[in-house]
């Protein structure tokens, strides 16, 4: 699969006017509202606003890439500079997530979606 910005996750602090100005902005409501993570569909991508986010140590939008190895991935970027941020991890039903940075030290997210049953 070629690699793919699907997701970009926000760090906000007040969800409920982040959630009211996005709202506005894609004109629609979000399709998950809970009190630690609110998503937006538009157009294919997910939109993601996360209350946590400035305590995870985020410092601004973080755009994820779809993968089809997070690890093999991981390796090439580490060859090439990039700092890991964050290790793989499963965040659910087999979803792996891991973060890294580039020179400049912005941050880079990487999901390798569940393997198809």
């Amino acid at each position: 699969m070629p690699v793919q910005c699907n997701t970009v996750l926000y760090p906000v602090k007040d969800l409920a006017k982040a959630t009211a100005v996005f709202a506005v902005l894609f004109g629609a409501d979000p399709h998950v509202d809970s009190p630690y993570y609110v998503g937006f569909s538009v157009d294919g991508a997910e939109i993601g606003l996360v209350p946590s986010g400035h305590d995870q140590g985020m410092t601004g939008p973080v755009p994820f890439f779809d993968v089809d190895d997070i690890s093999a991935t991981i390796g090439a970027l580490q060859a090439a500079g990039a700092q890991v941020v964050q290790e793989p991890s499963d965040v659910g039903a087999g979803l792996l997530v891991a973060k890294v940075s580039d020179a400049d030290g912005n941050d880079i997210g990487l999901r390798q979606p569940p393997a198809s049953a």
